[in-house]
């Protein structure tokens, strides 16, 4: 590992290979980064990467010292500690110093993975990629937290670490997972698995003193374990939700000359989980004219959880000048809406066709577009879709790629206990339940 100070006195942990211009560990898009917040650090994994012991920035090395020798090993601990307070003076500015691999940041890795899924799993169904329950990770991660306490301490600053939070709230998928549980012979490792993170769960919640029916169904079953004597299918247990509840709006409207059609843009930064299917073209739309009117008509694929009612939005730029926002309303499996636009002379009968960007996003949640490179060729109505696409599309291809592999791995008799370098590739429940899951419907 590099041990180095940074801007504001920052002390900068990072494997060797990932140090770019020796400022900080290179960056990818957001959603190629897991990261997690411990009491006076922030640790970041590569998603993408090979596994093995997190980058982090230091901003308060005194709080940091009671997890930096667990997690990295003592010699990595003792360089931040010579930074921090000065005993380093007259060495190099970075040092180099060889990790330990350590239990802890096996788990620690897991955890920051566990948060990431919950974020950003590309959950599609053009895609094949099914949704994960949200309760079954957020219990499995509630179990992780509780493993990873020595990261956190109560200096309040830190919104990863309070797994009574999770547990409380993630709580309807106790009951399922214990009859998993039960179910599951005794001696299979989907049964020591299950049983760990249950424990986890019940010690985490012992803790902070929650209390209430599914709590002491959970401890009950601990104490006796009484066997079902029936298996347990996971797809049958935590079945997705299917059809979607009608919102209110009418249709995207038809008539007139289709004059231009394309593919929008599917940012993933630019709305929360679960409101639009991550497929790279869930995003379409048409230009028509009506008279002397232009229009254009929005549809969107919805996410398999996706709420009715939400303000979702697609935002409308031409020839790269904003245009306008069109409100989107869900119908069915779809988010959809249309909007007349003022397009000043655009979208005419024998002009240069425009460049249509079309972007969905959620109006105080969005960051902003990514930065994109120079803009494709425009299309027009029997062009092939595909307009629009962001510099990180690759990105998003690799963490599909990612999905499929975890999804593919997520069989019943992988081991719980592994190598600390390698806990973070073990498939979460939720992934063992979608993968059973999927096989029963439609992908």
């Amino acid at each position: 590992m590099d041990v180095s100070v940074g801007e504001c006195g920052t002390i900068l942990v990072a494997p060797a290979a990932s140090i770019g211009d020796g400022s900080a560990p290179a960056r990818g898009p957001d959603f190629t980064r897991a990261v997690l917040d411990v009491a006076g650090a922030v640790l970041t994994w590569p998603v993408l990467g090979a596994p093995g012991p997190p980058s982090a920035q230091v901003h308060d090395a005194g709080r940091a010292q009671q997890w930096l020798w667990a997690l990295y090993g003592e010699r990595v601990a003792l360089a931040v500690h010579e930074r921090a307070t000065g005993r380093a003076a007259g060495s190099p500015a970075r040092v180099r110093v060889p990790a330990d691999l350590t239990a802890l940041a096996g788990d620690a890795a897991r955890l920051a993975l566990g948060h990431w899924t919950a974020r950003w799993w590309p959950a599609s169904y053009p895609d094949g990629i099914p949704v994960l329950a949200p309760d079954v990770l957020g219990v499995e991660t509630a179990a992780l937290t509780h493993r990873c306490q020595q990261l956190f301490d109560d200096g309040g600053d830190q919104p990863d670490d309070c797994a009574a939070e999770l547990v409380d709230e993630h709580r309807a998928a106790l009951a399922p997972l214990i009859q998993w549980w039960l179910a599951a012979p005794t001696s299979t490792p989907t049964a020591r698995r299950l049983e760990a993170v249950l424990f986890l769960v019940d010690a985490a919640a012992d803790a902070a003193g929650l209390d209430g029916p599914a709590l002491r169904h959970l401890r009950a079953a601990l104490a006796e374990r009484p066997s079902t004597g029936a298996p347990a299918d996971p797809g049958t247990l935590f079945a997705r939700r299917t059809g979607y509840a009608l919102a209110a709006g009418a249709p995207t409207a038809g008539g007139g000359r289709v004059i231009a059609r394309g593919a929008g843009t599917n940012d993933w930064r630019r709305y929360p989980p679960g409101f639009v299917d991550a497929a790279e073209d869930a995003v379409s739309w048409t230009a028509r004219a009506l008279g002397a009117q232009r229009r254009i008509e929005v549809e969107v694929l919805a996410h398999g959880r996706a709420p009715s009612g939400a303000p979702l939005v697609a935002e409308v730029c031409v020839n790269g000048v904003h245009r306008g926002r069109v409100p989107l309303a869900r119908r069915d499996d779809l988010w959809a809406g249309h909007g007349d636009l003022d397009l000043n002379g655009g979208l005419l009968p024998g002009a240069q066709p425009p460049r249509v960007e079309v972007a969905v996003v959620l109006p105080g949640f969005d960051p902003g577009p990514a930065p994109e490179p120079a803009p494709e060729p425009s299309i027009g109505p029997d062009a092939v879709p595909g307009a629009g696409a962001v510099d990180d599309r690759a990105a998003r291809d690799a963490v599909r790629a990612l999905a499929r592999r975890r999804l593919a791995a997520a069989a019943p008799d992988l081991p719980y206990d592994v190598p600390p370098h390698a806990a973070a590739s073990v498939p979460f429940l939720a992934e063992t339940a979608a993968a059973a899951t999927a096989a029963d419907e439609d992908y």
